[in-house]
This record gives structure tokens, C-alpha cells and sequence, in this order.
């Protein structure tokens, strides 16, 4: 069990979270975002009594293994008592009834508790870890929670990736905290005051985006400064190097070709069934199938189309001569392929796998973005990540390599393998995750220089 001993950063954003009644923690992984919500909880509702109830909301594993696990680390926080309100109805409801210091769920049940209280919401401070999570406007959790707000005194949200697609995905964040006071009350208010809409061509479709008006990237900085804090590792962490290594992958001839045709023509007939899109997004999931080596066809079934990533990820593994490394697949049909290919290999997925890489154990781990890349400290199982297909997530993209680059990693050197077939829509994938994070990268670095104030006008 460990002394805690603060940083000053933490100090400074736990008295934050603490004064303010609603925060937004964007801060990168590593910085001690639980350990920092931790002592808000204990001051809030232990010591000064300002708050009664509160709820912990996170992805599933983070509410299974982070938030339970996390207090128990620490002098300070070993006492508290933590319900985890996870799992069947009936264990969801006795969790409730448990008196405890503090109630964490996973998010996928928002909407089913925010029904369950209505206008009754008991839950005056509410954590929500992963913020990101709720970046939809549209979707069930965010509209449940949304409604019940009014009912919340204190609001923490948490996450190191806000805008992982532009600043469209701020608003409903921000509205969590402070229902609308700085960015509209509307999404459709947000839009129009900050955005225009365009339209452009993809593959012969017209998609209608959203760009930002002149000038206007900056007042958003300036509308959430006062509520939202960043900090980046790099400025408070002894981190790893980072090597991107991007691998150009050639198709075959054969395989080149098939490509070719179906991106022109949306068709490719085959004995088995044939590859059919009917719109944009369709051809851009198939394509993304083809560059990887295989993809579902009409009924279904799994059509193989080249082992060309296989092999480039045997000469990787090869190359690492045993060295643990963890592969990103985003199809479900590349698992098996992976497995297959790879004897040694063994899927991420569940606690019994997580602790066995943690030990180092697993040479080859496969894991989908969507499972590992929230809540989890795995960084003690290895240092190579080899990107096998890509996601056009950056929120994911980012979640994910930051379980392995930060604080207590062992190895000096993070190295970050992206196998990108050559003239497909990889490198279209790859692109925009670039694109995307310098606009992300802009947010955190103005929201970091406001830190920098706020601490020379409270001396």
C-alpha cells in the first residue's frame, strides 16, 4: 500500500474539482485521473459534507477492475467503500440498496438508471469516466442523463481524448457540465453559430460534413477555459519514446486488381456470393475488409482475398525474437485468421487474459480497440503495438496506444506499427487520424496555457 503524495498538478486540479461545481479533467493517461477524483470524493462527500451521494459512471472494465481496485492502493483512500452496480437487474438493484461511499456503473446502463429515479435521481455528485462517451447528442445515454442534470450538484468528467473526430463532439460534453451556459443549449445552436455545412464527393456520393467558421475554434477555447482543464504526460511524466513505423503493404496482382474493380464498379462477383456496396459507407467498410485480406460477402460469409498483412505481421513477430506485442484487428473475422496463423497468439479479452499479459506471458496478444481502450493499466505486459487493420476512430486510436506509452512503463521504447496497405483506403484511414489529431492537439494545448492562468490568479 502506497503513501500518496500528490503532484502539484493534482493538487491543483483536485481543488478544481473540488470549488467548481462541474469540471472537465482532459487530461492525458497516466496523470492519475482516478486517484485525482478520488480525493474529490473524500473531501466532498467525507469531509466537508457538500455532496451525499455519488455515482462513478465508466466503461465496463474501468468500473469492474479500475475503481474497484484503485482505492485499495492508497493509505489515504483504503477505506472507502465502493458498490459496483453492474450486472443482472437484480444485482444492479441490490448494488443500489448497499450503503457505500461511492456507486460505479458502466455506462451502457445510463439510460436504464436514469429511468429507474427520474425525478427521484438520489445522485448529487456524479463522475462520469469516460466523458468521450458521451459526445453523441443523439444517443439514449446522453439524452437520459441530460435529463436528469438539473438534480446533479457536482459533475467530474474525465477523459484524455474530447474531441476525437473536431469540435463538433464538444457540445454535449460540455452541456454535461454546464447545461449549456457556454456552447448553446442545442446542438443545432452549436452548429450554427460556430459551423458551416459543405458537401463533398466521395466515391461518386455527396457527404455533408461540418467545418468550422473562421475564428471560431479559438471562442470555443475561450467559452470552456474556466471549466475545462488539459495536461499533456509529456510535461509532468519521465514517459517512453514513441517510434511510429507506418509499413507499406503491396497487394498481389491478383488482389490489386480485385480492389481496383470493386472500388470502380461496387461489384465483384465471386462462386461463393459477391461483394455488393449500395452506398459510401458500405464501400468504405468492404475496402477496408480487402485491404486487410478478406471481407464479408452478400450472405455473410467470409471471403478470403490475400495474406499479404499476415505475413508482414509473421516478419514482425520474427523481428521482436519473443518480445510481447499487442495487435489491433477492428473486423471480427481477422481474429481467427490471427489466431490461426499464429499459434502463441491469444485474444485480450477477458480478466483471465489481461492479467496473464500483465505478467508477460502472452507473446501475441489480439484485442479489439473497443475493449482495451478504456480503463486499463496493461502497460506492464509489453511495449509493441502493431496496428493489423485500421480504425477511423481517433478516440479509440489514441485510447489504446496510451495503455502502453505511460507511466510505468518498463521498457524505454514504445514502438507503434501500422500495417497500411499501399493505395488503399488505409491510407485515407491514416491520413484522417493525423488530421484529426492536430485539432485535438490544439484543444489540449489552449485548454492547458488556461491552467497556466488560473494558477497565477489564485496566488
Amino acid at each position: 500500500m502506497k503513501k500518496y503524495v500528490p503532484r502539484s498538478y493534482q493538487s491543483f486540479i483536485q481543488e478544481m474539482a473540488v470549488s467548481l461545481p462541474a469540471i472537465g479533467m482532459f487530461l492525458d493517461m497516466g496523470l492519475g485521473k482516478t486517484i485525482i477524483s478520488l480525493g474529490a470524493i473524500l473531501e466532498l462527500a467525507l469531509d466537508t459534507f457538500e455532496v451525499s451521494r455519488v455515482l462513478v459512471i465508466a466503461p465496463m472494465r474501468a468500473a469492474r477492475r479500475t475503481w474497484t481496485q484503485e482505492p485499495k492502493k492508497w493509505g489515504h483512500t483504503k477505506h472507502l467503500r465502493v458498490s459496483q452496480v453492474i450486472g443482472s437487474k437484480k444485482k444492479r438493484l441490490a448494488a443500489l440498496e448497499v450503503n457505500a461511499d461511492y456507486y460505479v456503473m458502466n455506462v451502457e446502463n445510463t439510460k436504464w438508471l436514469c429511468e429507474l429515479y427520474g425525478k427521484d435521481w438520489p445522485f448529487d455528485m456524479v463522475i462520469l469516466d469516460e466523458l468521450s462517451l458521451f459526445k453523441n447528442p443523439r444517443s439514449g445515454r446522453f439524452k437520459a442523463l441530460k435529463k436528469v442534470r438539473p438534480l446533479i450538484k457536482h459533475v467530474l468528467g474525465l477523459t484524455g481524448t474530447p474531441a476525437p473526430n473536431g469540435l463538433l463532439d464538444l457540445w454535449s460534453q460540455v452541456y454535461l457540465l454546464d447545461r449549456g451556459e457556454r456552447l448553446g443549449k442545442t446542438f443545432a445552436e452549436y452548429k450554427e453559430r460556430y459551423f458551416r455545412c459543405i458537401v463533398k464527393m466521395y466515391s461518386g456520393y455527396p457527404v455533408s460534413t461540418y467545418e468550422l467558421i473562421p475564428g471560431a475554434e479559438k471562442k470555443i477555447y475561450k467559452k470552456i477555459g474556466d471549466i475545462c482543464f488539459s495536461l499533456d504526460g509529456d510535461d509532468y511524466l519521465e514517459l517512453p519514446e514513441r517510434i511510429d513505423n507506418y509499413i507499406m503493404v503491396q497487394l498481389d496482382k491478383k488482389s490489386r486488381k480485385r480492389y481496383d474493380y470493386f472500388e470502380k464498379n461496387l461489384l465483384l462477383q465471386y462462386a461463393e456470393g459477391d461483394l455488393v456496396a449500395s452506398n459510401a459507407g458500405a464501400l468504405n467498410t468492404k475496402l477496408l475488409q480487402m485491404a486487410s485480406g478478406a471481407v464479408y460477402n452478400e450472405h455473410g460469409d467470409i471471403q478470403h482475398i490475400h495474406d499479404e498483412k499476415l505475413e508482414e505481421l509473421a516478419e514482425i513477430v520474427d523481428a521482436a525474437n519473443g518480445k510481447p506485442m499487442l495487435v489491433l484487428y477492428w473486423f471480427k473475422h481477422e481474429l481467427p485468421r490471427i489466431l490461426e496463423r499464429f499459434p502463441q497468439a491469444r485474444e485480450l479479452s477477458d480478466d483471465d487474459s489481461i492479467d496473464a499479459w500483465e505478467r508477460g506471458e502472452v507473446q501475441v496478444a489480439a484485442a479489439h480497440p473497443a475493449k482495451i481502450g478504456h480503463g486499463l493499466n496493461i502497460q506492464a505486459g509489453g511495449s509493441i503495438i502493431v496496428w493489423y487493420s485500421l480504425t477511423w476512430s481517433l478516440e479509440l486510436y489514441i485510447q489504446v496506444i496510451k495503455r502502453l506509452l505511460r507511466d510505468g512503463q518498463k521498457d524505454p521504447t514504445v514502438v507503434i506499427n501500422h500495417l497500411i496497405a499501399e493505395g488503399t483506403v488505409d491510407e485515407n484511414v491514416m491520413s484522417a487520424l493525423q488530421r484529426k489529431h492536430v485539432t485535438q492537439g490544439d484543444l489540449l494545448r489552449a485548454l492547458r496555457a488556461r491552467i497556466k492562468f488560473v494558477k497565477r490568479s489564485l496566488k
